[in-house]
């Protein structure tokens, strides 16, 4: 079942009165065009907005993106399917475990593997902790857009010992590459679990001194309520997903929706909003860190043993003492390594939960070890779409909290 979150009564100010004056005309008199971006602080990356302006009120509003364009899907195209495995860390540079996990699901939907118990859970718990993760970095950054430093530099702290558990994990901190198509690189180091409740127990205590310091904040609320916002008719039109989706009221993860990763094994709400504004975003991320943590509480509970990886002789590589010993096993790693995995022909499509929405991959293989055609469906592109609708009737301080409760990474949405 959704929780509903229902906000806190408020006098927040309203700004239909100025959306009706403005689409009458009688507040439109000569316009100035404002360029933000695309490098203002509150844009979240390189992204520019093309404001134009009556006085302080926006009448309409562009968002002009690309500037951080680097080609990964045709980069795709000219790699074997591992070998592109680093480049989605620089999707959502935040959630570099999720967008890794992501692409190999997709691959492995077009190879026909199922991944054992234990590599399920394991990437269940890279997922979870990259989505507290862009989460934590998302609502430190909205709030300080709007004025709230302390909530950053908390968020912040506990990010810090994210990175640190990451670290422990992987080997790196920001961009991790630690997932393959067909399982992992290396398994659960010793302790890890334990080390995994033990940050649980103390950011439960942490998210709750942000929520009483945040939720009731009257400059908070009078900073996003109201403010933004999106309708459940306008989300589903413009195809948004992710807690900006949920903030508008429509329960909808994929990850109740159509399980993956036996994600159907574990007890979770989905919180949903029902205004659509800033603050019911802000609600809906602050839950979904809630929620987050009690599957993290499970999947240790439930952590199966046994293998992490997909056993196929014929497209997996063979075991390195093989390798060093038998002359067959040698011919057959020098052949997969070279050319890749022999993928069959078709096509697929992948979408995951990830923090800003549904990340999507879509594969059409000829078969072989590359695709012949990688098509990439970021979220925060899409969510972004949104803002020449919400934006026009607010004002050019509305702006900044408008962007940070849309929480986008450019990364992600250039590609």
């Amino acid at each position: 079942m959704p929780t509903t979150i229902e906000q806190p009564d408020t006098l927040a100010r309203s700004i239909h009165g100025l959306q009706a004056a403005q689409e009458s005309g009688e507040l439109l008199g000569e316009t100035l065009t404002l360029n933000m971006g695309p490098s203002h602080p509150s844009t979240h990356g390189v992204l520019r907005i093309e404001l134009e302006l009556d006085g302080e009120l926006i009448v309409k509003a562009r968002p002009d993106i690309g500037y951080l364009h680097r080609g990964d899907e045709k980069i795709a195209e000219n790699m074997q399917y591992n070998q592109f495995v680093p480049y989605t860390d620089r999707l959502d540079y935040l959630a570099p475990l999720a967008n890794n996990v992501a692409y190999a699901l997709a691959v492995e939907k077009l190879m026909g593997w199922e991944l054992p118990a234990r590599g399920k859970a394991i990437r269940v718990i890279c997922c979870e902790l990259a989505r507290i993760s862009a989460h934590l970095l998302g609502l430190g950054a909205f709030a300080m857009d709007c004025g709230a430093v302390t909530m950053f530099l908390w968020t912040f702290t506990e990010r810090e010992k994210i990175y640190n558990l990451i670290e422990r994990l992987t080997g790196a901190r920001f961009t991790t590459s630690y997932t393959r198509v067909g399982g992992q690189t290396r398994d659960l180091p010793p302790g890890f679990e334990a080390e995994v409740r033990e940050f649980v127990r103390g950011f439960r205590l942490v998210l709750k001194e942000c929520d009483a310091m945040l939720t009731r904040n009257r400059i908070f609320m009078d900073r996003t309520k109201d403010v933004g916002i999106i309708s459940r008719e306008d989300a589903i039109a413009f195809g948004i997903s992710g807690p900006n989706l949920r903030g508008s009221g429509v329960e909808h993860d994929l990850r109740r929706a159509h399980p993956y990763l036996d994600y159907e094994k574990y007890d979770f709400e989905i919180p949903v909003g029902t205004v659509g504004d800033c603050f019911d975003r802000y609600l809906v991320r602050m839950e979904e860190m809630r929620q987050s943590c009690n599957i993290l509480d499970q999947v240790i509970d439930k952590l199966p043993g046994g293998p992490i990886n997909v056993h196929d002789p014929k497209s997996t590589l063979p075991e390195k003492e093989a390798v060093m010993t038998k002359m067959e096993e040698l011919i057959h790693h020098f052949i997969v390594a070279t050319e890749g995995a022999d993928a069959p022909a078709g096509e697929v499509y992948f979408g995951a939960e990830n923090p800003k929405g549904e990340l999507g991959f879509y594969i059409y293989s000829l078969g072989g070890g590359v695709p012949y055609r990688l098509k990439i469906r970021a979220p925060s592109f899409v969510n972004l779409s949104i803002c020449s609708k919400i934006m026009p009737g607010h004002f050019v301080s509305d702006v900044v909290s408008i962007l940070g409760s849309i929480d986008f990474v450019m990364g992600e949405c250039d590609r």
